[in-house]
């Protein structure tokens, strides 16, 4: 945003009396709080953030025109639904209002014994110029908190997510517009996404898509979901003993070519269009080691690395020097070990995972709700798309070479890099529509008058395939549907029904009538033998086309990458190590069927 465009933004909010912070121009963003200098997530200078390695100036929220117009989350009541929230914390309690419950029992303090969704409230909403700590990225937003990963029944699902216990709809001042879900899963299998056979799992789509679309006097809310870490290996219980599930390929371990090894459209909660899936960010402006990704990527936010190597989140701990991340003894992190900036151990800077960058998201999605109040939630949602920074802007994708069925090598280009679709929207897999840009969709959202024409969702429509995948063979399994709609794009679903012995050499791609390509399961994913054969009504999300029009030919294809040179090892310390997927499938895979369906307007 330039100079007079701020100027301009400025006299509009002075003279509409939005201006009500006491702020200055002259005024650094770094010295509101004695940690605040080393949140790089906020303002980038290069600094450490305790680790022993500074970062890249320049990469982060960019929050600071926002900042100094005192535009950061009053009146957005934000939930925080983790392993609680340490809700008297000094540089949280202010924050707090009545609507935390501890769901195991029953009381209005939702106990944390952890300290990870504390660091999550604190990204949030920690306090700013109290003294204390550093500050959250809409440090005057509202914040209330639940233990629902101590308790996770469908009763506690939904009074977390939304649903007071008389079921009651989100309509009062304090009731929450954004819901933070640093949380998920890993499965080792596909799963069967047949809504229909899972009345658990429709009634919870049901209920977010109410308050998503219909509550608060109809202007709705917003559920930020983390993609997950498990970019390179992840864990999975077997008999109720834990795992690691790692790649291995060419006689090396954790080698899977430079494909992610979990796809973030695994997870059933990913890929609904009713969660803001985020992947992590490092303090180098590029997709943090960990990072979960896939088609179902809506935005990227910073999440740092681990605290030590390299800078982690500064945040809130949970108090004392006995429990929380930072506790009491000798730590690579400088912070840590009841330090002269933090005698008490109140807070922590090692706090990553997308368990930050959801939280960094939220906190963007609550200073744009309060920049323009009477917007809906998803048309804050499509600014945040419209003005997303395209980070890291040289990653070229991932190229896979491997022997054809024919004793060939081939070239795969099984992860695009940076593509423009047809309505001029960038997307990538690792990030998204791009890095989260808060000054840029605040200035947005303050001339924005008008919320976007009402959201249509279409039937699925199925189409029958019954097509051959050839074993390690490019030219793999197409199939095609015309869809007669003509919706702008918000996103799109696939649904598909595929036999496949070893799926994990399998990759899926989606292209649009645009042209536009997307790769909604990466190849070499790291899925476990005994998968029943492939994928039954496994559904997909990709918001590659977003923006663009759904009317035409859609084109699924189905390619086969490996004709058995890669398998996967699954650890166990105690048990030790095991192959799985070391032999190739002795029959091709079928392509039955797949569906679409189509969100947009």
């Amino acid at each position: 945003m330039n100079y007079n465009k701020k100027i301009l933004a400025i006299a509009v909010m002075m003279a509409t009396g939005t201006v009500y912070a006491n702020t200055s121009p002259e005024q650094d963003l770094i010295k509101r709080d004695p940690l605040t200098y080393q949140q790089w997530h906020l303002q980038n200078t290069g600094q450490t953030g305790f680790s022993l390695s500074a970062g890249k100036a320049g990469e982060d929220l960019n929050l600071d025109f926002a900042d100094r117009m005192g535009i950061k989350g009053r009146g957005i009541t934000v939930s925080v639904i983790d392993t609680g929230v340490e809700i008297s914390h000094p540089d949280l309690k202010n924050n707090v209002v009545p609507g935390s419950r501890n769901l195991i029992d029953g009381s209005d303090y939702p106990v944390d014994t952890h300290g990870h969704g504390t660091s999550v409230a604190g990204l949030i909403a920690a306090e700013e110029g109290n003294n204390l700590g550093g500050r959250g990225v809409a440090p005057y937003a509202n914040l209330i908190g639940f233990n629902f990963l101590s308790e996770q029944s469908l009763a506690s699902w939904m009074v977390s997510h939304g649903l007071s216990e008389d079921f009651r709809v989100l309509d009062r001042f304090t009731d929450p517009r954004v819901f933070n879900q640093s949380y998920g899963s890993t499965p080792s299998s596909p799963l069967n996404g047949d809504l229909n056979a899972e009345p658990e799992y429709a009634l919870i789509e049901e209920v977010m898509k109410d308050i998503s679309l219909d509550s608060h006097w109809g202007r709705g809310a917003t559920y930020v979901k983390s993609a997950g870490n498990s970019f390179g290996f992840y864990t999975t219980y077997i008999q109720g003993i834990q795992f690691y599930v790692i790649p291995y390929e060419n006689n090396q371990f954790l080698n899977n070519k430079g494909l992610p090894f979990h796809n973030a459209n695994i997870a059933l909660d990913n890929t609904t269009f009713w969660n803001l899936v985020v992947s992590s960010l490092n303090a180098e402006g590029q997709l943090a080691s960990y990072s979960s990704v896939g088609s179902n990527i809506f935005l990227s936010a910073p999440g740092g690395e681990f605290g030590e190597d390299k800078p982690a989140m500064v945040t809130v701990d949970l108090t004392g020097c006995e429990q929380g991340m930072n506790v009491t003894g000798t730590h690579k992190n400088s912070l840590h070990g009841g330090t002269q900036l933090d005698p008490n151990c109140d807070f922590n800077a090692v706090m990553n995972g997308t368990s930050s960058s959801g939280p960094n998201v939220a906190g963007a999605v609550a200073t744009v709700m309060s920049a323009n109040p009477g917007l809906d939630a998803r048309t804050v949602r499509h600014i945040l798309a419209a003005t997303a920074r395209k980070v890291d802007p040289e990653h070229k994708g991932v190229t896979l070479d491997f022997e054809s069925a024919s004793g060939n090598t081939v070239t795969y280009e099984a992860i695009p890099g940076w593509q423009t679709n047809a309505a001029g929207y960038h997307f990538h897999n690792y990030y998204g529509l791009g890095a989260v840009n808060i000054d840029d969709a605040v200035y947005k959202a303050l001339f924005t008058g008008v919320s976007l024409p009402e959201l249509q969702i279409t039937d699925w429509q199925k189409q029958i395939a019954n097509v051959t995948i050839p074993d390690a063979d490019l030219a793999g399994a197409q199939s095609t549907m015309v869809v007669d709609q003509n919706l702008t794009i918000e996103a799109v679903q696939l649904k598909l029904n595929l036999d496949h012995e070893r799926l994990r050499d399998v990759a899926i791609e989606l292209t649009s009538p645009s042209g536009t390509r997307s790769v909604v399961m990466s190849a070499r994913t790291g899925f476990l033998d005994g998968t029943d054969g492939g994928y039954t009504d496994s559904v997909m999300l990709s918001h590659h086309f977003y923006g663009e029009k759904s009317q035409g030919n859609w084109t699924i294809k189905v390619i086969d990458t490996d004709k058995g040179a890669s398998s996967t090892l699954i650890y166990n310390p105690n048990i030790g190590l095991f192959t799985t997927n070391g032999t190739n499938n002795a029959l091709d895979g079928v392509l039955k069927d797949w569906s679409l369906r189509i969100y947009g307007h």
